[in-house]
């Protein structure tokens, strides 16, 4: 059966009103004053000297660029850092006022040097392209799996939201956009998720979104034009030194508070292990809540400050192509954070367009399951923006930042909100997952083979020999109703959200999830043989069994 297709009008026809086309409008002007804001944030924070600071970012630098270069780096890197450690040095620090006017210049450059890297270029002309384009395309692609024959490429009978539904508060989420800025806050499984978002946010009928993009993406040329297209401004994870990330915190502030609907990703990368995020980066994060500050701050007397709202949004696919590769990664690294090379599905524009096409082409479909909207406090809110507590009273915002009746900045408190935050968006991942037969078949497998062999620890599962693979299949079958059975009443209570075919019988609903996990990986996780079912790769079934954490489901096994 054909699902029913909702088609959306956009909330502001007229694009030269949309907050992101005036945002490009006066990018220069934007670019210096984020410039100047780090500059004299970074400035005020600092008891001394700013030398300690720039020698630091130098030799952070000097070691990224040894060992993690990346093409889409600027050709000048080595010679512009070797110039700044050089003129630092030449700094006579006996001279004081000298000195610390000459660092603070050096600041100053290094400062807009980094936000003109992070700066995006929207242009209303290339946004219209990559919108068709990716419309257009994808579902050439997509008819193109479902009917042979050159003519496929030019057939209509499937379109894009076919294959990717976006449900969930949609409604809602309009009517927000309408009433102040939207920060979507996505989890982030695939080097997809940003070009799906992008479409997922044009079929609504919404105003395109800036969004933090990994600047490796921006390697290729083709997808950088795309990304530009689509709103996207560069992140680079490499950078870890508090002058870049005080940059990259200033744009996204000050973005939002000129009313840009923002996207960003606040797992920080995708989830290596196939997990839903449980640890979220709080430096963007935060900037919502700084901005929500500075807007009641801003406002003048009598008026109404523009609001925040924070917008969860879960993504699920049955099959993931990165997992094999994001799991090694996962399983690979211990102890403390440091460089990681990224996985290259996208290194070239080959393997680029054989990605799309492999995605495109494969029958399994994908959600993009919009949640209700809340305060930067994790406050649910009605269509007018209007906050409530748990039990339903009426909370006015603005009071969070008050003392002594006046709005203040406090760093701890801040900080406190923003944990607060990331906790309600976590638990509002797992309210608005979309369980997916794939996903419990590999929870089901993976916890069986766990039953059988107690004594040993993940690492010691994961290298069980072929003969240790093998399950039966009556013994699975009656596992994975009980585990549905579960899933059942957890969704009733309104704690997860559950894929339609999900309600089938169970033989059909296993067939359907054997089908689809792994789909393309050159072996599949699970097949079914006979009688038996089969675990064919133990690194990637834990890789979709961890989309099932966090429901207590284990225990039912």
């Amino acid at each position: 059966m054909r699902r029913k297709k909702v088609r959306y009008s956009e909330i502001i026809p007229n694009k030269s009103e949309w907050p992101i086309v005036k945002l490009s409008k006066y990018r220069k002007e934007f670019i210096d004053e984020v410039t100047s804001e780090t500059y004299k944030h970074l400035v005020a924070s600092k008891n001394g000297s700013l030398r300690e600071e720039i020698e630091m970012t130098v030799h952070r630098e000097k070691l990224r660029m040894k060992a993690n270069p990346w093409r889409v780096d600027p050709p000048d890197e080595k010679v512009y850092w070797k110039n700044i450690q050089a003129r630092l040095l030449d700094i006579n620090v006996d001279e004081k006022e000298e000195a610390a006017a000459l660092e603070k210049g050096l600041l100053l450059e290094i400062i807009n040097r980094y936000t003109q890297e992070i700066a995006g270029n929207f242009k209303k002309s290339a946004y219209r392209f990559a919108q068709s384009f990716i419309t257009f395309g994808f579902a050439r692609l997509l008819n193109a799996a479902r009917v042979k024959g050159l003519l496929s490429l030019f057939s209509r009978q499937l379109d894009l939201d076919d294959k990717v539904h976006v449900i969930g508060e949609t409604e809602h989420i309009r009517t927000l956009a309408k009433k102040g800025t939207v920060v979507m806050v996505p989890t982030h499984f695939s080097n997809l998720d940003s070009i799906l978002i992008g479409w997922a946010i044009q079929h609504l009928g919404l105003p395109p979104f800036i969004y933090g993009a990994g600047l490796n993406l921006f390697n290729i040329k083709i997808l950088a034009y795309f990304m530009n297209s689509l709103g996207a401004y560069k992140v680079d994870r490499r950078k870890k030194n508090p002058i870049y990330l005080e940059t990259l915190k200033t744009y996204s502030r000050n973005a939002i508070k000129k009313g840009c609907h923002s996207l960003f990703f606040p797992g920080g990368t995708r989830s290596r292990s196939g997990e839903i995020e449980t640890n979220l980066r709080m430096g963007l994060l935060g900037t919502a809540i700084e901005a929500q500050r500075e807007l009641y701050l801003n406002a003048k007397e009598g008026e109404e400050a523009p609001k925040v709202f924070i917008v969860p949004v879960v993504i699920n696919y049955h099959f993931t192509l990165e997992a094999p590769s994001l799991i090694r990664d996962y399983l690979k690294r211990t102890g403390r954070e440091r460089y990681y090379v990224e996985a290259d599905e996208f290194s070239t524009s080959y393997k680029l367009g054989t990605f799309m096409f492999k995605f495109f082409t494969k029958g399994s479909d994908v959600s993009v399951n919009v949640g209700r909207g809340t305060d930067i406090l994790g406050n649910y809110v009605d269509s007018d923006g209007n906050s409530f507590d748990k039990n339903g009273n009426p909370i006015n915002v603005r009071d969070y930042f008050l003392r002594d009746k006046k709005i203040t900045f406090d760093a701890q408190r801040e900080k406190e909100y923003v944990r607060v935050l990331s906790k309600r968006i976590i638990e509002e991942y797992h309210k608005y997952n979309r369980v997916f037969a794939s996903h419990l078949v590999a929870f089901t497998a993976f916890k069986m083979l766990e039953r059988m062999n107690p004594k040993l620890d993940l690492y010691h599962v994961l290298r069980l020999p072929d003969e240790d693979l093998i399950l039966d299949y009556e013994e699975f079958k009656e596992n994975f109703k009980k585990l549905r059975d579960q899933l059942d009443k957890i969704h009733k209570k309104g704690e997860v959200d559950m894929a339609d075919h999900m309600k089938e019988r169970a033989t059909a609903a296993i067939a359907h999830g054997l089908q689809n996990v792994g789909l393309y990986h050159d072996q599949r996780p699970l097949v079914k043989k006979g009688d038996k079912i089969i675990v064919q790769d133990t690194n990637t079934l834990y890789y979709y069994h961890n989309r099932m954490n966090g429901y207590g489901l284990e225990k039912y096994i």
